[in-house]
C-alpha cells in the first residue's frame, strides 16, 4: 500500500462522526467496552461494534477481551498524538455555542486541566509546559529536551520515565484548547501518572477532565512557580489564568 493509499484509509476512518467519537473519548488513556462507547455516541451497540471493528482492523484502537465484555483503547501514543492533532486542527474559530449549564461546565472543565491519552493538557497543562521550561528543567535550544537541573527534579519527586526509546522523551502537543503547546512523551507521561499518584490532580467524574488540588496547587507554586487560580477546586467556575510567577 503507497502513502497516498495509507492517508486516503487513515482519512476514511475518522470522516465517520461516531468513529471520531470513539477516538475522542479514548483520548483518556483507559480501556472502554462497546457498550460505553455505544452510549457516549448515542448509537445501538451493534452500530458500535461495526465502528470499532473498523477502527481495530485500521490499527487506530487495539482491543482485548475479557470475559463477556472487549475493552477498547487507543493503539498507543502516537494514535494519541494523531488524533489530538487533527482535532487542534479541525477546530478554528470560536466554540459552537452550548445549550445547556451543564454542557458549559464540562466544557469549561475540560478547557481548565485534562488528560490528553496520558499526559496533562489545557490551561493546567500548558502553564506546567511553561513552568518546566521557565524554570531550566527543560530547554527548547537544541530540540525540546530535559536538562540536568530537570533530571534533578524529576529525581526529587520519584519521577521515572521510559527510557526503552519506544517513544520521545518529550514531545511538544498542540492543545486544541489553548493553540499552544503542552508536553507530551515519557515524561509528560510520567509527570501526569505522579500527579495522580501525589494528588496532585483527580479526575471529575469519569471523564477526561481533571481537577488541581490544594495540595498540587501548592506543589506547582512552591516547585516551578505556577500559580493555577481559584477555579481548581470550582469545576463550574470560570479559572483564573495560571502564570508562571517566578523562578524557582
Amino acid at each position: 500500500m503507497d502513502n497516498a493509499e495509507s492517508l486516503a484509509g487513515w482519512a476514511a476512518l475518522l470522516a465517520d462522526r461516531t468513529r471520531a467519537a470513539f477516538c475522542l473519548a479514548l483520548l483518556d488513556g483507559r480501556a472502554w467496552t462497546v457498550g460505553e462507547l455505544a452510549k457516549h455516541a448515542g448509537v445501538a451497540i451493534s452500530t458500535a461494534s461495526e465502528h470499532a471493528d473498523r477502527l481495530v482492523a485500521g490499527g487506530l484502537l487495539a482491543q482485548r477481551k475479557q470475559g463477556r465484555h472487549r475493552y477498547l483503547q487507543l493503539a498507543g501514543p502516537e494514535v494519541a498524538a494523531l488524533i489530538e492533532t487533527v482535532a487542534a486542527a479541525g477546530a478554528p474559530g470560536p466554540p459552537r455555542p452550548v445549550v445547556s449549564l451543564s454542557a458549559a461546565h464540562r466544557r469549561r472543565n475540560l478547557a481548565f486541566a485534562r488528560t490528553c491519552y496520558d499526559h496533562l493538557a489545557g490551561f493546567v497543562g500548558v502553564a506546567l509546559a511553561d513552568g518546566l521550561i521557565a524554570n531550566g528543567l527543560v530547554s527548547r535550544s537544541h530540540g525540546l529536551a530535559v536538562t540536568p537541573r530537570g533530571v534533578t527534579w524529576l529525581g526529587f519527586n520519584a519521577i521515572s520515565w521510559d527510557k526503552s526509546g519506544k517513544r520521545p522523551v518529550l514531545r511538544e502537543c498542540l492543545d486544541w484548547t489553548e493553540r499552544r503547546s503542552h508536553l507530551a512523551g515519557s515524561v509528560g507521561a510520567a509527570i501526569c501518572a505522579h500527579a495522580f499518584d501525589a494528588g496532585w490532580i483527580v479526575r471529575i467524574g469519569s471523564g477526561r477532565a481533571v481537577k488541581v488540588t490544594d495540595v498540587g496547587a501548592r506543589a506547582l507554586e512552591d516547585q516551578l512557580g505556577v500559580v493555577i487560580g481559584p477555579g481548581r477546586d470550582s469545576p463550574g467556575a470560570a479559572p483564573a489564568a495560571p502564570a508562571v510567577a517566578r523562578r524557582r
